[in-house]
């Protein structure tokens, strides 16, 4: 009997409602739920695929201390002794939490309140850190709280929207859809804001490649261009805010020159002043800002300069209008709610006397953290110089995902403790874990998660917990209790924890914090359980939740009004010159999450790119004498990496990208964040991952290779290696310097040349050297090498993995790479939502599909989360 459990999705900050279906096999599906007001129904291409990703495989299952399993009585006395005695000897400062947006907010609150209010220091932070902190420095200068106005209504409300640093179509796919059906519908403009020519320019009216870290040059020349125009809601200014003047004269000094300010962005100085009259002649204009903005040296002025724009117009907390941060985590707004960042408390509250005193009487605790903690790039520098002596390290990846990651991974050699809790045994940091903790994964736990417009949604369980592996509120609480924290920490289940939650975001508020739960103060058990997605604040006379803010003008600063930020367009902190003239951006793909460890194990989303590849302009490719599909090694001053070449006209000439998904566990040497420059905004602490000068060189192998095996293997000794799992089978891309000969993993490949059930075939004139075994008439592993030749498609070869018997004619044709009959290759894939192949696509434009929408209705591409309607168009057109 099939069992259905309403969830929500652990990806992006979009909050997606789920519904898993569990089959009596333990098999589970997914598909959208049409009632929660996210996502109506809709998935994106990761989403559909978390079926595919709850396999056991590389999961931490057992407590491991100092290099041996143990049982959870003893993993709790080795970190609760160890946290004590660091403690005891060098004070609470040398403790350090760094946590995760993917926690649930019940776990969240009991990191929290277990650093800043038992052990007594604010060292908590998140990885959120790298997300949205720019965003949330910029709310509270401007609206004096952490407050995001709207909601996702609003998208399909605004006559204009302005996509700022956001690959939307990729990033947030369902949040764009729903714009572009709105669009049909009412004639949206869309204006995009970004360096690359990404998959969200397919639809927009407008694209400004702008200049890498001058966006507060380009809205102070906004800002300037509507005070010129005399543009402003004096009658919301002159009640509602401070600061005008100073801001309006600040962007006139920055920005008055309009050509001058083209120039610096490198626009079209028509192109420029069209955005500027479309957003000064539209009302319902709604501003969507994410990683391109909050992750800069300059991310809290850039924040700021967007809403000196709406605030200057009066147009924010009313329908279709305002600035709107959307994050990258799935609870990154949850982590904000509970003071996961080092410099908050906790329901919103920060570090003042009166809001220590409050959290201190409601946590019954005398030692709260009494300044903010360190953040988390400030963090890994205090751990490198031994201020730091214990580290927990929960759900999150540094050594990947942080500026200088060669940098933390010393500071985490040299720490004295290290405990890591994580569902998974192969990430990278866990190599540096003196102690590590199973986690539960998505759909092994539950509790709540808060999305980009404040909307509380309901994780559920739905699979037992595997191995040992148990809640992160629980191994807290265990800790803590250990610690000598009983009373604070003797929760029984997360609707205990939820409910002190909302209890503290009503304790002594009054109206007085945005943050309020006290609706929900009285939740019973069943109650918790069967929570519908709701917005906050949720309070007793308001039990249904409020969908804006701020449309009366009452903002939470001390005198009411919003405040006006006087910004100046400052450079990045390091420009390129001629030893670095290249400018290396990063970010995500379609189809991957983080550092891959859940996505890496769906094969339907490993198709659309198999290895990391470096986006280089053709231009910069002549220059370099770089080919498409070659290779390029990649250099900044703190690290270097050996990547792929992607010829691409959507980059600028000057700029390359590298996708951050990319790790020790999947590649040999692709870990953008050991590249990426560790200079941070002076205000929210956030790196800037956006700007970082670099230099690129052809890498040229002697040799190229492709392997598949119905075993995972981990290379060793090889210059270039990537990993990806497809169609039944493990892949490994392989190059190397020297001959074949000289490679120790290839060896013993090699050496089965001649064995039974071995087919082999060799050409000395092209180093071409083909291999593959047959057991039981299935095959075993392929394996083509060249030194000179191109090597043959691989695609077929990774379907015949999922026979059980090959037929002759298939084992003659084999090492040939092409299917019997020589039909054409399918190409890469396009749709991963549907399995829809480049290939397939071109046959059906072939047999007279003209359109995207013809191409939908043929094959079912583009049908369901969209994002891969941009690469169809492509092909349309070209």
């Amino acid at each position: 009997m099939k069992k259905n459990f309403k969830t929500t999705c652990p990806y992006c900050g979009v909050g997606c409602g789920v519904i898993a279906e569990v089959n009596d096999n333990g098999a589970v599906n997914v598909r959208g739920d049409k009632a929660h007001p996210a996502n109506l129904g809709k998935l994106c291409s990761k989403g559909m695929a978390l079926g595919d990703t709850l396999a056991l495989d590389d999961r931490l299952l057992k407590p491991v201390v100092n290099g041996c399993e143990a049982d959870w009585e003893t993993a709790i006395d080795a970190v609760a002794s160890g946290l004590k005695t660091v403690r005891d000897e060098y004070g609470p400062d040398a403790i350090g939490f760094y946590v995760s947006g993917q926690l649930l907010t019940e776990d969240y609150y009991v990191a929290n309140k277990l650093m800043k209010g038992f052990i007594g220091s604010a060292n908590i932070d998140t990885n959120s850190r790298l997300c949205m902190s720019s965003s949330v420095a910029g709310h509270k200068r401007a609206f004096g709280s952490d407050t995001v106005p709207g909601n996702y209504e609003d998208w399909e409300q605004a006559d204009l929207v302005v996509l700022v640093g956001s690959n939307a179509a990729w990033c947030h796919p369902i949040l764009y859809q729903r714009l572009l059906k709105a669009r049909k519908k009412r004639g949206t403009k869309i204006v995009v804001i970004d360096p690359r020519r990404t998959a969200t320019c397919d639809q927009a009216d407008l694209h400004l490649p702008i200049r890498p870290g001058m966006d507060v040059k380009l809205f102070n020349g906004l800002l300037a261009y509507l005070a010129d125009r005399g543009l402003e809601d004096t009658d919301f200014t002159r009640h509602h805010t401070n600061g005008l003047k100073e801001a309006v004269d600040s962007a006139l000094q920055d920005a008055s020159d309009q050509m001058e300010t083209a120039r610096q962005c490198d626009l079209d100085l028509p192109d420029m002043l069209q955005f500027y009259e479309l957003f000064a002649g539209t009302e319902k204009v709604l501003t969507v800002y994410s990683q391109g903005v909050n992750q800069s040296r300059q991310g809290t002025d850039k924040v700021n300069a967007i809403i000196n724009c709406h605030l200057f117009t009066g147009r924010i907390g009313m329908p279709g209008m305002g600035p709107f941060s959307v994050t990258g985590q799935p609870n990154a707004m949850g982590g904000r709610e509970v003071g996961g960042l080092a410099n908050m408390l906790a329901a919103h509250m920060d570090f003042d006397e009166s809001s220590r005193d409050r959290v201190g009487r409601f946590w019954g605790s005398d030692v709260i953290a009494g300044k903010p903690g360190l953040k988390a790039v400030d963090m890994f520098r205090a751990v490198h110089e031994g201020k730091i002596k214990a580290l927990w390290i929960m759900a999150t990846n540094p050594v990947v995902t942080l500026p200088d990651a060669d940098y933390v991974r010393a500071a985490l050699e040299k720490c004295e403790l290290v405990i890591v809790s994580e569902m998974m045994a192969n990430t990278d940091t866990m190599t540096y874990a003196d102690i590590a903790l199973p986690a539960l994964g998505w759909g092994e736990k539950g509790g709540t998660v808060t999305n980009s417009e404040r909307r509380i949604s309901r994780q559920r369980q739905f699979l037992a917990a595997p191995g040992e592996a148990k809640a992160d509120w629980w191994i807290m609480s265990e800790v803590a209790k250990k610690m000598g924290f009983n009373r604070a920490f003797s929760y029984q289940n997360q609707h205990e924890i939820f409910l002190e939650h909302t209890a503290l975001s009503a304790f002594e508020n009054e109206g007085g914090r945005d943050f309020d739960l006290s609706g929900l103060t009285e939740l019973d058990r069943t109650a918790y359980d069967n929570l519908s997605p709701v917005q906050w604040p949720v309070t007793s006379n308001d039990k249904a939740g409020r969908a804006r803010f701020f449309a009366d003008g009452r903002f939470y600063t001390a005198n009411g009004r919003a405040n006006f930020i006087a910004v100046t367009n400052r450079a990045p902190a390091n420009l390129p010159d001629d030893n670095y003239p290249l400018i290396l951006n990063t970010g995500r793909l379609r189809d991957q999450w983080h550092t891959m460890t859940r996505t890496g194990k769906a094969p339907r989303l490993n198709g659309h790119r198999e290895e990391p590849m470096l986006a280089v302009h053709p231009d910069d490719a002549e220059k370099y004498g770089l080919e498409d599909l070659g290779f390029v090694r990649l250099k900044s001053r703190w690290s270097d990496a050996l990547a792929r070449v992607e010829i691409t006209g959507d980059q600028q000439p000057g700029q390359v990208f590298l996708p951050m998904h990319w790790n020790d566990a999947y590649a040999s040497n692709a870990v953008v964040g050991r590249l990426v420059n560790p200079v941070t905004d002076p205000v929210s602490g956030q790196p800037e991952s956006k700007h970082t000068p670099v230099k690129i060189e052809k890498w040229q192998p002697d040799w190229h290779a492709f392997l598949l095996s119905r075993e995972k293997q981990r290379p060793e000794d090889v210059d270039y290696w990537a990993y990806s799992y497809q169609d039944n089978c493990h892949i490994l891309e392989l190059a190397g310097s020297g001959g074949t000969d000289q490679c120790a993993f290839l060896a013993p490949w090699l050496c089965q040349r001649g064995q039974d059930n071995v087919l082999s075939f060799t050409q000395e004139t092209k180093g071409e050297i083909r291999l593959a075994r047959i057991n039981n008439g299935r095959l075993d592993f392929c394996l083509m090498v060249t030194c000179k030749g191109a090597l043959p498609s691989r695609q077929w070869l990774q379907g015949l993995f999922s026979e059980e018997q090959l037929d002759d004619d298939t084992l003659s044709s084999l090492l040939s790479g092409r299917p019997p009959g020589l039909v054409g290759d399918l190409g890469p894939l396009v749709c991963s939502c549907f399995g829809v192949h480049r290939g397939d696509i071109l046959e059906a434009v072939k047999n007279g599909a003209d359109t995207v929408d013809e191409v939908g209705a043929c094959l079912q591409a583009g049908t369901n989360c969209g994002s891969c309607r941009p690469e169809i168009g492509k092909l349309l057109s070209g």
